[in-house]
């Protein structure tokens, strides 16, 4: 068997949702002077690879701990959508299933090669991957609900459309406007007329505020090898792993894709 890392790397060039505060660290203890290296970090949950937990967006709703493991190791797919998504477009439910069978139960990994425009990436731009990124469209929601679906991913900062975040509605209100800019791209991709019809209000964040009451979880920022040739489009094994942080709304996770040789 072989095992292949899906993680992005972390530290503190890694981009971090806007306005929250970025990932640090320091040395409190060096081998000279102390005998030993002994680091501190302090960061947000939403960082680098990491699993959304329902309590994330449910003030009732289960935490890290509370996860069972079932639901975060077995049997799923890699979806390659790589080569058919560029900035700030739409893939639905029908292009998941025209590439690979999703069963019911499934791990779904989405690969949009987004991640290549993450810091440690291929082609690193912060603002093409933070601002511009694809995302679903509104009836994935439901699709992922009728598959029993507990844990799905993708290689992007966020499994919603910048249009369904604050990212196309208000970020950087007063500041650079960078909504607007997002908007107005849209307006000339999809036609200003659709764009209340294709990111209807009821959007917003709905695959946070949709999903998490039904225990319907989410990675964020896969990476690494997810892009594997031999990965794409096929039945293997998945695995989420994080750490077992007792009333966490979200923590960082290493994720992994098992191939029988």
């Amino acid at each position: 068997m072989k095992i292949y890392d899906l993680s992005q790397p972390l530290n503190q060039d890694a981009p971090f949702w806007p306005f929250y505060p970025p990932f640090e660290v320091k040395y409190f203890k060096r081998k000279s002077e102390h005998g030993v290296n002994a680091q501190y970090i302090q960061t947000s949950n939403h960082m680098g690879c990491h699993l959304d937990a329902p309590r994330h967006f449910v003030t009732g709703g289960k935490t890290i701990d509370q996860l069972p493991l079932e639901w975060l190791y077995g049997e799923g797919v890699i979806v390659d959508l790589s080569d058919s998504l560029d900035e700030l477009d739409i893939f639905t439910p029908e292009m998941i299933e025209d590439r690979v069978e999703v069963r019911e139960g499934d791990i779904l990994f989405i690969h949009t090669g987004w991640h290549n425009h993450a810091q440690f990436g291929s082609k690193p731009d912060e603002e093409k991957y933070i601002l511009r990124h694809p995302g679903p469209h509104f009836e994935i929601v439901d699709w992922l609900l009728e598959k029993k679906i507990h844990l799905w991913g993708v290689d992007m900062v966020s499994t919603d459309h910048p249009m369904n975040l604050p990212i196309g509605r208000f970020l950087g209100k007063g500041g650079l406007e960078q909504w607007k800019k997002v908007r107005g791209q849209c307006e000339e991709k999809y036609g200003a007329e659709n764009i209340d019809v294709l990111f209807p209000d009821r959007a917003y964040q709905l695959t946070h505020n949709a999903l998490f009451p039904h225990d319907c979880v989410h990675v964020e920022n896969l990476g690494g090898q997810i892009g594997a040739p031999e990965l794409q489009n096929r039945r293997l094994t998945l695995g989420c792993f994080p750490w077992l942080f007792k009333g966490g709304e979200a923590a960082f996770c290493r994720a992994v894709a098992f191939l029988e040789d």
